[in-house]
């Protein structure tokens, strides 16, 4: 390679690229070259031959060819620093559009700053753009020499302040933790659907809980093999349709006889799933589409026409993107990819053809999100019915299928050549490659962040919180170049100022709280900024230590009081599993170990040791308490601690002992496909779990007042 490491060092810092970084050991490491061009390339820059230092002077340059930068996001209060860069002397004119349709005249601050670009002169000014703007999503417009430009001002909050009820010292709320495929009814399909997440918070509103935490319920693909991953979805801002509970929708009613004996056929044809011990995502959601689809047929009150026309309008072309991406999936497969060249651009004429052509089918599709809009709407505001404070907590998965609905229907918002991962830490010591693409930093600023703030948006809809996966992803991901092993990759840098506020923006106007999943390798100073921010952390029992000190394990009033404390997550076992160590066993087997296994053994079996002995010391747990006593007691430590929530997981009611998900694994374990169970390993239906005496005692254990 022939050009200078300074100058690639300088291209790659421009673009938030780190060329270094420390790694979990405290160890510095030095990015090779390769990667670093490699992810140069996906952003679109040219380093080819000896480009590098042209490269950079463009990138230098940039802003001052533009008459607005692209974007731009302050905190309220704060003075909105817009540059306005002209080539002529004649001063410009500046607008500003409220959000709510106001009008005020913009005059420009005092000074100039001047520089030749491209051989010509340019001014730099800035406008005196006032302080005391309103939160929201405002316009500056700027007109100078004949050219016109706009630019999106998003004002955000300081700081997102916590509900009513959580706002005072002391003051708490718990809540369930489910993935809800897996917590199934007599009533369901064969998989947890909405109406079985009401049920699941009314019985917990009934303990007193404030609300229950959902796994990701994103889109997955319509037809042949879903991912099982909710974590891997082909769309972050809609809704896997298999959660729809059919007997629910309105239109079921003018079904004809022959027609509902058809859709109770395919209601007892799923059900038989319900006696597995896996969950059959794919013919589950053959019998509910084809019910759906009978469902789909009937007519529409005139009530009912207008509002899911209202809804269609108020989604736009997002949702006609995805609907449409459906309606070719089932022709063509699911891998955008694959399909003829000139349906893989979603704004091209040959997809405007076949939307029109299969306008029944793209209908369709979009009228399944009005239904799960609808439902999902009715489950929220049944749980606040019932007394809950928040009602449904949504999560956020760190990003999306690179064949999937967002990736051809976001375009070049998301990055080619590179997917998402983590770095080596002590759990995966070779990194993770999770194959998502990632955003792209320089074109979401281009956008006015709007693919952004429309999923967001969407995930905060009729949810009283919302969980963000990997929130650190907020402030840099690991990209790893295709082909390359994970460990190869390097950090790239987002805008975190502008991603935390319009994440606070919207959260503010939905009335929610935000939870940052801020586990694994972070910077010291993100845990500060997103606690000043208002943004709980995330606390897991097992791993909250004096990383700073000796390592012993924290006292209860040590924890964060910002955050969401839980004994388990959805990548350790039950708490049960956990606490005999059939973690240890499966990745035994799986050949997953770097260390023997009765090494791992050991450490483990110290390690909860030293967990119980502290519970011993305390009081909470007897000298030979059995595993669910074990289980109780642990959550009795949590109500210990000063965290405003407190999760419980259902599979820790049910007394479950499998494995979730095993971190490192795809087809080698089932991972996302294990249902309920009980502790004699046998699928416990919700109808079951909410008459047992053990649930409550946990529920008891955590909040000493629950019923």
């Amino acid at each position: 390679m022939t050009q200078s490491i300074t100058a690639l060092a300088q291209l790659a810092g421009a673009y938030g690229i780190a060329t270094e970084f420390w790694d979990w050991q405290g160890r510095h490491a030095q990015v090779p070259d390769e990667t670093v061009v490699a992810v140069l390339e996906a952003l679109g820059v040219d380093v080819s031959g000896d480009f590098v230092d042209r490269e950079l002077t463009r990138v230098q340059e940039r802003e001052w060819h533009r008459l607005l930068p692209a974007v731009a996001v302050v905190a309220r209060g704060a003075s909105p620093v817009v540059p306005v860069h002209l080539t002529e002397q004649e001063p410009p004119t500046a607008t500003l559009r409220t959000e709510d349709g106001h009008e005020r005249s913009l005059g420009l601050r005092p000074g100039q700053e001047d520089r030749e670009v491209g051989g010509r002169p340019v001014r730099r000014v800035l406008l005196d753009v006032p302080t005391d703007l309103p939160l929201g999503w405002h316009e500056v417009v700027v007109r100078a020499a004949g050219e016109q430009a706009r630019m999106p001002l998003v004002v955000t909050p300081t700081r997102l302040e916590l509900p009513a009820g959580l706002e005072a010292d002391g003051a708490r709320a718990w809540g369930l933790m489910t993935q809800l495929y897996a917590m199934r009814s007599a009533a369901s399909w064969g998989i947890g659907d909405l109406a079985d997440l009401g049920e699941a918070g009314a019985w917990a509103a009934g303990l007193g809980a404030d609300f229950v935490l959902v796994n990701p319920l994103h889109a997955a693909e319509p037809v042949g093999e879903m991912e099982p991953s909710p974590y891997l979805p082909t769309s972050r801002r809609f809704v896997n349709p298999v959660y729809i509970r059919v007997e629910d929708v309105p239109e079921v009613a003018y079904l004809s006889a022959a027609e509902r004996q058809l859709v109770e056929w395919h209601a007892d044809d799923a059900q038989r799933y319900l006696a597995l011990d896996s969950i059959e995502r794919d013919p589950v959601w053959a019998a509910k589409q084809a019910a759906l689809r009978l469902v789909f047929r009937q007519p529409r009150s005139l009530r009912r026409s207008r509002a899911f026309e209202a809804y269609v309008e108020r989604e736009g072309q997002g949702l006609v993107d995805f609907a449409t991406w459906c309606a070719i999936a089932q022709e063509h497969g699911t891998s955008w990819r694959q399909w003829p060249q000139e349906l893989q651009d979603a704004r091209g004429e040959a997809v405007e053809a076949y939307r029109q052509e299969h306008a029944t089918e793209v209908e369709f599709h979009c009228w399944l999100q009005w239904v799960l809009d609808q439902q999902l709407a009715r489950v929220q505001r049944d749980l606040l019915d019932t007394g809950m404070s928040l009602g449904v907590i949504s999560d956020l998965a760190v990003g999306v299928h690179p064949d999937g609905a967002d990736a051809w229907g976001l375009g070049d918002a998301l990055a080619r050549g590179v997917t998402v991962g983590a770095p080596a830490d002590q759990y995966n010591q070779l990194g993770q490659d999770w194959s998502q693409p990632p955003w792209r930093p320089d074109k979401l600023a281009e956008l006015g962040y709007a693919p952004y703030r429309e999923m967001v948006r969407a995930a905060l809809r009729d949810s009283g919180g919302l969980r963000v996966d990997h929130v650190i992803g907020l402030f840099r991901l690991w990209w790893i170049p295709q082909g390359a092993e994970p460990f190869q990759g390097t950090y790239v840098r987002y805008d975190h100022e502008a991603m935390i506020g319009i994440l606070l923006l919207e959260a503010h106007r939905a009335g929610a709280v935000v939870v940052g999943e801020d586990l694994g390798t972070v910077e010291p100073w993100v845990r500060d900024y997103l606690r000043d921010r208002g943004v709980m952390g995330t606390s897991i029992l097992w791993f909250e230590r004096d990383w700073d000190g000796d390592g012993r394990l924290l006292d209860p009033e040590a924890y964060r009081e910002l955050c969401l404390a839980t004994v388990t997550t959805h990548d350790l076992p039950p708490t049960a599993g956990y606490l005999e160590g059939v973690h240890i066993d499966l990745r035994s087997r799986l050949g997953l170990l770097d260390r023997p296994l009765e090494v791992e053994q050991e450490e483990e079996e110290r390690s909860r040791d030293e967990v119980l002995t502290d519970l011993r010391r305390r009081g909470l747990l007897g000298e030979r308490g059995e595993v669910s006593e074990q289980v109780e007691a642990l959550h009795a430590f949590l109500a210990r601690t000063p965290a405003k929530l407190l999760g419980v997981s259902v599979s820790d009611l049910a007394g479950d002992t499998r494995v979730i998900n095993q971190p490192g694994t795809d087809e080698e374990y089932p991972n996302w496909r294990v249902p309920l169970a009980g502790p004699d390993g046998r699928p416990v239906l919700l109808d079951e779990l909410v008459t047992w005496r053990s649930a409550r005692r946990i529920a008891r254990a955590v909040a000493p007042d629950a019923r």
